[in-house]
């Protein structure tokens, strides 16, 4: 059984996030689940979001340093790929993406803020893939 549910972000413009995680989400290999005009559920599988953005442009506050997510990829390009996509579509770098061996000798991240300052992950922890070109 995993840890945690789902999680939640509350965001001040749903369509502007909204193509920030679709490009971000989709380089991990997670989509869009559900929707509705103030909700989207992101996650693998039809109506099973593991994480979700909120429509909330009142009250978006962002927890400060310290609070971070950090999502699973399948792979080292594929961490490649979020950081890419993240940055072209409105967030910003926050350290990078490559290898990260002060947390372990395989911890392959990449870091960044998205458009409401939401500081968030994509990591990939195993082996190098002598068989990739982006690595």
């Amino acid at each position: 059984m995993s840890m945690l549910h789902h999680l939640s972000f509350a965001v001040a413009d749903l369509a502007q996030s909204a193509a920030f995680y679709d490009a971000a989400l989709a380089s991990l290999g997670y989509k869009r689940v559900w929707e509705d005009s103030t909700f989207i559920g992101y996650g693998t599988h039809p109506g099973e979001d593991k994480f979700a953005i909120k429509l909330r442009p009142q009250n978006a506050g962002v927890p400060g340093d310290g609070f971070h997510v950090a999502f699973s990829a399948l792979s080292r390009e594929a961490v490649l790929r979020f950081h890419e996509a993240s940055l072209a579509n409105g967030g910003t770098d926050n350290g990078g993406a490559g290898l990260h061996p002060e947390y372990g000798p395989d911890y392959f991240a990449a870091y960044v803020i998205d458009p409401d300052g939401y500081r968030i992950e994509a990591v990939f922890i195993g082996a190098h893939n002598p068989t990739s070109s982006h690595e």
